[in-house]
């Protein structure tokens, strides 16, 4: 929710910016970040990863099912074939013990048999209907309680492995709102730097356009060849061609921006550094940098430690599966026909605790191999996460010297347009008092605009050298 009113505030912000006709690069940035669609599919995977964490948390917690069940038969239960009938014991005073009551032979007084079995004088009848029990209609229930004791550490890899899980979403969150400005940055200045090329083709269109005029009062004058107007000629032609070539450029680069800040491609609005003299970046930064801050505010190297951790918790889970389980259970039942009562049709109930253990003991190397291999994995993982370092440290090395260069070439051009504007200065006046030729005037407005035009190409390249070198060492971070 505060994230959303973050959004929402910014791109009410953003809007009223646009509004007034100027936006800067921060509003840029801010639009991309809250439009970018693959930025939400992240917002999603965060929450996705949170609701796991909370499934794992609840694993310490017992489980209750409620269980209710239904079966019709289409018989009735008997435990006996037929009528049972079976022998009864009476009270011998003599023996003081309880004996069967046998029929015997009156001239032997011997217990009479039929068939190999003993005669008794009398029996209990047990007829067959008594034993047989109406169970068309079953009806059951139960309530469970399941609580886990021991599990050999699973629960905790595994609260452990969502936690990590979690934070590997928002840190790949982050990693992909750092690509997203850095995008934003280069389009926003490649707008930038052909604007002031656009600039720039028309000032020199201006200065051929005057030099033409020149030339022709000077060819009325017989002071100057046709072959010299057209030479300018030619060059005004070319001149022209490559004022058109910047505006499409320029058109193409602001539906760019308008796309990477996820606006309608048609969309129009003036950047804030667009008209500036001077793009360079006001402060110059520092050449000393701290690896060990790199690469606690790296992204990337945060989601691979993750990544190690979570592999190191799954062996951990492999672990676990070694160990003995101990589970606690509770019960309540209730059964219709009444099992607890002579299977009456009427519903009856009980509880039942208990406890559960689960010792592995042998599996053939089965258990300890899979534990060895999810070692192997984190151990992959651990030299994943120490050849990122090191080559980060290669790539910070490798955008300071850039940065250092780009900050050179802009000095060197700098100086150079200096240069060059003194020199198209002395062969104007010498053209207007007549010591320079065309040729001159044109070699020294050539390299005027090669010289301007480096300057802005060394500009842009400071300011994109200076953003590329605050995302390598991790200060590019979003802010919401």
């Amino acid at each position: 929710m505060q994230r959303f009113f973050f959004a929402l505030v910014t791109l009410l912000a953003t809007l009223a910016t646009t509004a007034q006709g100027t936006v800067s690069l921060d509003s840029c940035r801010s639009m991309a970040l809250n439009n970018n669609k693959e930025l939400r599919q992240h917002d999603v995977k965060i929450e996705a990863a949170e609701y796991q964490r909370r499934e794992a948390a609840a694993a310490y917690k017992p489980n209750i099912d409620l269980e209710a069940s239904y079966l019709y038969n289409s018989r009735k239960l008997a435990l006996v074939d037929e009528d049972q009938m079976l022998p009864v014991k009476t009270f011998s005073l003599e023996k003081q013990g309880y004996e069967f009551n046998l029929v015997t032979n009156p001239m032997t007084g011997e217990p009479i048999q039929v068939n190999g079995q003993y005669v008794p004088t009398s029996v209990a009848l047990l007829p067959k209907d008594a034993l047989t029990y109406n169970v068309h209609n079953i009806f059951a229930g139960a309530v469970t309680l399941t609580q886990p004791i021991y599990m050999g550490g699973k629960i905790k890899a595994m609260n452990e492995i969502t936690r990590y899980a979690e934070e590997l979403a928002r840190s790949m969150r982050d990693s992909k709102a750092e690509d997203i400005i850095y995008n934003v940055d280069a389009a926003y200045w490649q707008v930038v730097s052909l604007k002031s090329k656009q600039k720039l083709a028309e000032s020199y269109v201006h200065l051929l356009e005057s030099l033409e005029k020149d030339v022709q009062a000077m060819l009325q004058e017989g002071v100057a060849t046709r072959a010299n107007l057209l030479t300018v000629n030619v060059k005004l032609n070319e001149a022209n061609v490559d004022l058109t070539r910047v505006n499409n450029g320029l058109v193409l680069s602001r539906m760019a921006l308008a796309q990477v800040c996820g606006l309608p491609v048609n969309t129009t609005f003036t950047l804030a550094d667009e008209d500036s003299d001077d793009l360079k970046p006001s402060s110059i930064r520092s050449t000393g940098v701290d690896m060990n801050s790199v690469f606690s505010q790296r992204s990337d190297i945060h989601s691979l430690e993750l990544a190690t951790k979570i592999y190191n918790e799954k062996a951990n889970v492999t672990l676990s599966e070694m160990r003995p389980q101990i589970v606690a259970i509770a019960a309540a039942h209730l059964t219709n026909p009444n099992t607890y009562n002579g299977f009456k049709n009427r519903f009856g109930g009980a509880f039942s605790v208990g406890a559960m253990i689960k010792v592995p003991l042998w599996h053939w190397g089965g258990l300890s191999n899979k534990y060895k291999a999810s070692q192997a994995e984190a151990k992959v993982k651990q030299l994943e996460l120490d050849d990122a370092k090191e080559k980060i440290q290669l790539q910070v090395s490798q955008a300071q010297f850039r940065y250092h260069e780009a900050l050179k070439t802009y000095d060197m051009t700098k100086a150079n347009l200096e240069q060059a504007d003194e020199n198209l200065r002395m062969a104007q006046v010498g053209f207007h008092e007549g010591v320079s030729t065309t040729d001159d005037v044109l070699t020294a407005q050539t390299a005027w605009l090669k010289a301007n035009s480096e300057k802005i190409d060394a500009e842009i390249d400071v300011r994109l050298c200076d953003v590329y070198l605050s995302k390598v060492t991790g200060n590019l971070r979003p802010s919401y």
